[in-house]
């Protein structure tokens, strides 16, 4: 994950404060818990993205003979790889 927990939680508050301050919502309950919430949907899709990662670099692993001999950038599979992957999963990154 590219974010610390506690950079997470400091974003998940500041959306709650906004949103409240500007009365795009009503939080019905407390807004410590509506953070929370946010904190864990942000965690989620960080999560997506991390997993995607790791699938692309074990699809790389497997075919690591055939891009050394045809001389590829890793780096730039990589990203046609991941970018591949996440069109056909409609993922947004």
């Amino acid at each position: 994950m590219r974010l610390q927990k506690e950079m997470i939680e400091r974003i998940s508050a500041k959306v709650v404060d906004r949103l409240v301050r500007r009365e795009i919502i009503t939080c019905l309950g407390s807004e410590e818990a509506l953070c929370t919430r946010i904190a864990h949907i942000i965690e989620e899709d960080l999560l997506v993205e991390d997993r995607l990662n790791e699938e692309v670099k074990d699809i790389l692993r497997s075919h690591q003979d055939e891009m050394d001999k045809d001389n590829v950038d890793y780096s730039r599979m990589f990203t046609m790889v991941k970018t591949k992957l996440a069109r056909e999963r409609n993922l947004v990154l």
